[in-house]
C-alpha cells in the first residue's frame, strides 16, 4: 500500500533522526495488519504484552483497533493518516482529543477536487464514485462529493468493493456506465487494488481523480491532498514530544496538514487527453509522476 509504506517509512526515518540529533535510543517495531482486522487484533494484543511507551497505528482500521487495545492501561496512542477522528470516534474533539489518543488527520478538500474534475471537463454530467462501503474513513468525503453532485447537477454512480476483486468488478461496471470522471476518496482498499484498475479506466479515456499523490504514482490520473511523507515526519514528532516532553495526547490537538499538492501521472494524462496545466493556479504545487508499484 504505497500511500501507508510512505507514512511508515517516513516516521522511522524522524525517529531516527531524532534519537541521532538527541543522542538517544529509540527502540521501534514495525507490523503490518495486511488488512485484516484480526491481525491487527493480534498486533494490539501483541503490543499491549509488551508493555510499549507509544503505539502508531497508521489509518483509520487500525487507530480504532489500538483504540480499543490500550483502553484499559492507557498507553498512548499517536495515529497518522485519519481523515475525520471526530466522526470515527476516536476523538472528542480535535483541539482537545480527551483521552489516551491523538495524532495526524489527512483530510480533503473534496469540493477542490470536483472543481478540478470540471475545470477539465465543464461538460462533465455524470460522475462515478468508486470507494469500499466498509471504510469510515470514505463515508464523509463520498457524502461531500454527492452533495456537490447536487449542487452542480451533475448526476453520480456509486460502485463499491470491499476486496481488490470486487473494485476491480466496480471497476469495469463504471466504464459500462460511461461516466465522465470517477472519485475516489482516502480508501484504502482501492488504493490496495489500484495498480488491477488504472488501465481499465485509462483505455476507456475516463480520469481517476483521487485524494492522494500515491493513487497517481499506482495509475490513477490525478490525486491530490496532503504529502504523505511530511505526514509521516508529523507523526514521529508528535511521539516524540510524547515520550521526551510528557505531553499529554488528552490536550494534544490533532495536527490537519494542509492540502493544495495535485499529482498529475503524466502518462496517464496523455491518453486521457487532459492538458493538466489547467491546473497550476488551483493548487499550491503541482506535481508529475508516472505510473510505478512504490515511492522511493
Amino acid at each position: 500500500h504505497a500511500s501507508l509504506d510512505e507514512i511508515a517509512n517516513a516516521v522511522e526515518e524522524e525517529l531516527d533522526a531524532i534519537a541521532a540529533k538527541n543522542g538517544v535510543t529509540i527502540e521501534y517495531e514495525t507490523y503490518s495488519g495486511q488488512g485484516d482486522q484480526s491481525v491487527l487484533n493480534q498486533i494490539g494484543t501483541q503490543v499491549v504484552s509488551e508493555d510499549v511507551d507509544v503505539i502508531i497505528p497508521i489509518a483509520t482500521p487500525a487507530a480504532m483497533i489500538m483504540q480499543n487495545a490500550t483502553e484499559d492501561n492507557q498507553i498512548p496512542v499517536v495515529f497518522s493518516a485519519v481523515s475525520d477522528p471526530v466522526g470515527a470516534g476516536l476523538v472528542a474533539s480535535a483541539d482537545a482529543p480527551g483521552a489516551n489518543i491523538t495524532g495526524t488527520s489527512d483530510a480533503i478538500d473534496v469540493a477542490q477536487i470536483m472543481d478540478f474534475i470540471l475545470a477539465a471537463d465543464p461538460d462533465a454530467a455524470k460522475i462515478g464514485l468508486l470507494y469500499d462501503k466498509s471504510q469510515d474513513s470514505s463515508a464523509s468525503a463520498i457524502q461531500a462529493a454527492k452533495d456537490y453532485c447536487d449542487e452542480h447537477g451533475i448526476s453520480y454512480v456509486e460502485k463499491t468493493g470491499t476486496t481488490t476483486g470486487e473494485i476491480q468488478a466496480a471497476a469495469d461496471s463504471l466504464v459500462a456506465e460511461k461516466v465522465d470522471a470517477i472519485f475516489t476518496p482516502q480508501d484504502n482498499t482501492v488504493m490496495t487494488a489500484e495498480l488491477a484498475i488504472f488501465e481499465k479506466f485509462a483505455d476507456a479515456g475516463i480520469p481517476h481523480y483521487t485524494s492522494a499523490d500515491s493513487f497517481a504514482l499506482n495509475g490513477a490520473f490525478l490525486g491530490y491532498g496532503v504529502n504523505y511523507e511530511t505526514l509521516g515526519t508529523k507523526t514521529a514528532d508528535m511521539v516524540a514530544d510524547i515520550l521526551a516532553n510528557g505531553a499529554d495526547p488528552a490536550t494534544t490537538p490533532v495536527e490537519t496538514l494542509d492540502s493544495g499538492i495535485v499529482t498529475v501521472n503524466t502518462e496517464i494524462a496523455e491518453k486521457v487527453g487532459i492538458d493538466y496545466s489547467i491546473f497550476k493556479d488551483m493548487c499550491s504545487e503541482l506535481i508529475e509522476t508516472v505510473t510505478a508499484e512504490e515511492f522511493n
